[in-house]
């Protein structure tokens, strides 16, 4: 073989395979997408957001008993205060993955369509609500199996700034839900 056929064949070759990259870059565009960044919980919470401010006057109320009116007022406060817990403009329609556990709120033998992701292992079940600020409700498009209450998972999606109101707890951010993926520690 001649240099000239060597050179013919490689370039061939190399077209070839160019093509067939491009052919399947343009049928699977998810497989060269960039992986969604890491996003922590404390990100959700705006550095000036200081929960405590509307706490000061508590320590006049520590020694009262729990059946005490103004206790159940001041949790009542608290509640509200939590529920009201700013977001983060700069993250609507971010790209996130984050962990956390699962809060089932619609789901059934197909499995889990939509529920609260929480920081923290019992949230919104065995104890109040975390703020709304570091509660997000997730929204899939299709049921994922596999998964209950407290599950460990990663969720990947973009975050909106909604909220919302359920009976286990106020979300204040919301994701619409790409993947969602048993918890491994990296």
């Amino acid at each position: 073989m001649n240099s000239t056929a060597a050179v013919s064949i490689f370039t061939s070759r190399r077209r070839m395979l160019q093509a067939l990259a491009a052919c399947g870059m343009a049928a699977a565009p998810g497989l060269w997408a960039a992986p969604f960044p890491e996003l922590r919980w404390e990100a959700l919470v705006p550095a000036d957001w200081d929960p405590m401010k509307s706490f000061q006057d508590l320590q006049k109320l520590a020694a009262l008993p729990d059946s005490d009116p103004r206790i159940q007022r001041m949790y009542d406060r608290m509640r509200k205060v939590w529920d009201e817990a700013p977001t983060v403009a700069s993250l609507e329609g971010r790209q996130a993955r984050m962990p956390g556990f699962v809060v089932p709120l619609e789901g059934g033998s197909r499995g889990l369509r939509e529920f609260l992701l929480v920081p923290y292992f019992g949230a919104c079940i065995h104890t109040p609500p975390p703020p709304a600020n570091q509660i997000i409700h997730v929204r899939l498009d299709a049921p994922v199996k596999g998964f209950q209450s407290m599950s460990a998972v990663w969720v990947s999606g973009t975050l909106g700034l909604e909220r919302s109101d359920s009976e286990l707890g106020v979300s204040g951010y919301s994701m619409k839900a790409r993947r969602v993926e048993k918890y491994q520690d990296r």
